[in-house]
């Protein structure tokens, strides 16, 4: 497996797109509504947020993958399209709109929004730009797609790999976007994963369950579940491998180069989170059940103290002590060991569940780097997890202050 250029557009036979439609006003000369198609239908995917509000096309893409296929994604920023009395009429409508353009069939759209939550809406901008989003499709255009999802994101993520199923050459592709109100409880923002593969929608399905679950479910950038959550997963197989239809060590690669994409493109999220101006990692070691160690690494991570002590450069491990102590597992405090550490080197900070002598100006050259990891070793079993979070500043209450306004 190694890594590649193109994003959704790595795969064979996927176009992308991006055009600025005026969805995020007059003052936004930037592209907000974006396409990816593919050359034939897909065996088809997704997951959702579990907020209980729920974005209208989330609605609209369930009923349309209901028979597991799909072969055109349209996305748009700046308008969540969520709690509008006409929102499920405006995604339907979009999806016709766009299916129209490439002589599709508007149940094989699936559609998706990010931005402010209860801004009216209206058909109008893509009524006016789908012919031009249609017309600008073209193969290496993943990073105009990237582009235009992107809400308070400073960066796009974009990422791709490739790898060997048999004798045949294989691609995922990816492009997401995410950076406040991110605590998923399903996927993650918004994820948009492509891949030539040929598998069968089942075994689909369990795969994008599995890496789900340990990558995407263990980010959190403030403890917010987004009400528009959602990853969908695009295979046409025109790489042409023998279709996968066991858990053999062909969907073993794939499987691989799947948790590849999301943990890439997990951290790239984490990262960049609102504000943020460090990627906190948190490792657990040891653990003496699954569920003791991912609920203990993400615990400490959605820490708001101890966010904001890594901000400040603090190496203050009684925070990270805490979130252990309050998270929902079964962990004994007295065998608990934290280390914190940077590309500028690793200290110890806690023993046996008690702080130990440490160097505070050697803790503040590790906390002063752009990337933490927060080493915790429960001493009591052989499972491990990981989770990924940022810092908590300034910025991130001056951004959400203003966001609507």
């Amino acid at each position: 497996m190694k890594d590649i250029q193109g994003g959704v557009c790595a795969p064979k036979g996927f176009k992308a797109a991006g055009v600025n439609a005026d969805i995020k006003g007059k003052h936004e000369n930037r592209n907000d509504l974006a396409a990816i198609v593919s050359d034939t239908l897909c065996t088809s995917v997704a997951t959702y947020t579990q907020n209980k509000v729920k974005g209208a096309p989330l609605k609209i893409t369930k009923k349309h993958l209901k028979d597991g296929h799909a072969q055109a994604i349209i996305c748009n920023s700046g308008n969540a399209n969520t709690c509008n009395a006409n929102g499920e009429e405006i995604a339907t409508q979009t999806c016709d709109l766009l299916a129209q353009e490439l002589g599709i069939k508007p149940e094989d759209v699936l559609v998706a929004s990010t931005g402010v939550i209860g801004q009216p809406m209206t058909i109008d901008p893509f009524k006016n730009h789908m012919h031009e989003l249609a017309s600008k499709l073209k193969y290496e255009n993943s990073d105009e797609a990237a582009h235009a999802i992107m809400t308070t994101d400073t960066v796009k993520k974009e990422y791709a790999c490739e790898f060997m199923i048999g004798d045949q050459v294989c691609h995922i592709g990816a492009i997401a976007k995410g950076s406040g109100m991110i605590h998923p409880n399903m996927a993650t923002m918004l994820a948009f994963v492509t891949s030539d593969v040929a598998i069968s929608k089942e075994l689909l399905e369990a795969m994008v369950h599995d890496v789900v679950n340990d990558t995407f479910n263990m980010v959190s950038v403030d403890g917010d579940t987004s009400t528009n959550d959602m990853l969908i997963v695009m295979c046409n197989g025109l790489a042409e491998n023998d279709k996968i239809v066991i858990k053999d060590h062909h969907y073993q690669a794939m499987k691989d180069a799947l948790y590849h994409i999301c943990e890439e493109l997990s951290k790239g999220i984490a990262k960049d989170g609102e504000g943020a101006t460090k990627l906190l990692t948190s490792q657990v070691q040891n653990a003496r059940t699954l569920y003791d160690a991912k609920t203990t690494a993400k615990s400490v991570i959605t820490s708001t103290l101890f966010k904001a002590a890594m901000f400040g450069r603090d190496a203050n491990w009684g925070r990270i002590l805490c979130a252990i102590g309050y998270a929902p597992n079964d962990v004994d405090i007295t065998k608990v060991e934290v280390s914190l550490s940077s590309k500028a080197g690793s200290i110890l900070v806690c023993e046996k569940g008690a702080g130990v002598a440490f160097d505070e100006e050697e803790a503040l050259k590790i906390l002063s780097e752009d990337e933490i990891t927060i080493d915790i070793d429960l001493h009591d079993g052989d499972y491990s997890a990981t989770a990924w979070g940022c810092d908590l500043t300034y910025d991130y209450v001056k951004i959400n202050g203003e966001y609507r306004t």
